[in-house]
């Protein structure tokens, strides 16, 4: 059971590394999310979210969207590929749990490929 939480050390929390994902711009998207890839050279992958005011003003709406995300990003804790750093930037407010889940799903290991990591 404890495998299935996401660690503090499973998340990107330094602005430096965000930065540097979107500087890199090695980016893949749907209608529902944006995401960013970078190397990150640990055993494991990350995961960071990121959603600007400009999609949700409210804060409470935007950490509503991170949670879904992170929570996304959880339960499929073994499809990532080792190695890199996910950065996921939702486009939309009206996202849903299962929106969230299936865009990831699909997103995530091109985003892992563009970056060099394998999926």
């Amino acid at each position: 059971m404890s495998d299935e939480r996401l660690r503090r050390r499973e998340r990107v929390l330094d602005s430096a590394e965000f930065r540097e994902a979107f500087e890199r711009r090695r980016a893949v998207s749907d209608r529902w999310l944006v995401v960013y890839g970078r190397p990150s050279g640990l055993a494991y992958a990350r995961l960071g979210v990121t959603v600007p005011r400009k999609v949700a003003r409210k804060a409470v709406v935007r950490n509503r969207l991170k949670r879904l995300v992170r929570e996304a990003f959880r339960r499929h804790k073994e499809r990532w590929a080792a190695g890199v750093d996910l950065i996921v930037v939702p486009r939309s407010a009206d996202l849903t749990a299962e929106q969230a889940s299936q865009s990831l799903a699909a997103l995530g290991p091109d985003a892992a490929r563009r970056v060099g990591a394998g999926g």
